[in-house]
C-alpha cells in the first residue's frame, strides 16, 4: 500500500494517527490494514496512505460504524460506488434512530421510577427495587402486559 516517499516505523505511524501501536496490530489482523512487506533483518515500513487508512477507520468509528462495517466502507473506498456506500449509510443511520428510540424509552420509564421514588410515602417498598423486581406492586411502565 505504501507507495510514497514517508517511510515510518509502525510507532511513527502510530502516532501520526493519533492511536496506539496496539491499535494498527489489531487493525492488520482484522484485514483494515495490510501488514506491508518485512525486508530480511529490517523492520516494516509505512507512508501517508496507511496513515490516511487509519484516520478513515477511526473517523467511521466515531460516528457509529461497527469495524466489520468498516471493512465494507473501504472495499468502496475508491469513491466510485457511492449508491452502495450511501445504502450502507443509511442502514447505519437507522440503526441510530432505533438505539435512540430506545433511549428515549429507558429514559422516559426511568425517569418515572426516580419520580415515584421521591414521591413515596411510609414504609412501602421501594418502587424502583419492586418495579425490578416484577413482584406486580409496581409495572415498569412500557412494559408488555404478562400473558
Amino acid at each position: 500500500m505504501s507507495n510514497d516517499s514517508r517511510r515510518l516505523t509502525i510507532g511513527a505511524l502510530a502516532n501520526e494517527a493519533r492511536v496506539n501501536v496496539e491499535t494498527i496490530r489489531f487493525y492488520q489482523r482484522k484485514g483494515l490494514l495490510p501488514e506491508p512487506h518485512k525486508p530480511h533483518g529490517g523492520i516494516r515500513r509505512y507512508g501517508e496512505l496507511e496513515v490516511a487508512r487509519v484516520r478513515f477507520v477511526k473517523s467511521a468509528q466515531r460516528i457509529g460504524f461497527s469495524l466489520d462495517e468498516i471493512a465494507d466502507l473501504l472495499r468502496l473506498e475508491d469513491g466510485t460506488h457511492c449508491d452502495e456506500a450511501s445504502r450502507l449509510a443509511e442502514h447505519k443511520l437507522d440503526d441510530i434512530r432505533a438505539k435512540l428510540a430506545d433511549l428515549a424509552r429507558m429514559e422516559s420509564v426511568l425517569s418515572q421510577l426516580v419520580c415515584a421514588c421521591h414521591t413515596r410515602k411510609g414504609s412501602v417498598s421501594c418502587p424502583l427495587i419492586a418495579s425490578l423486581q416484577g413482584s406486580g406492586q409496581e409495572r415498569i411502565p412500557g412494559d408488555a402486559e404478562p400473558a
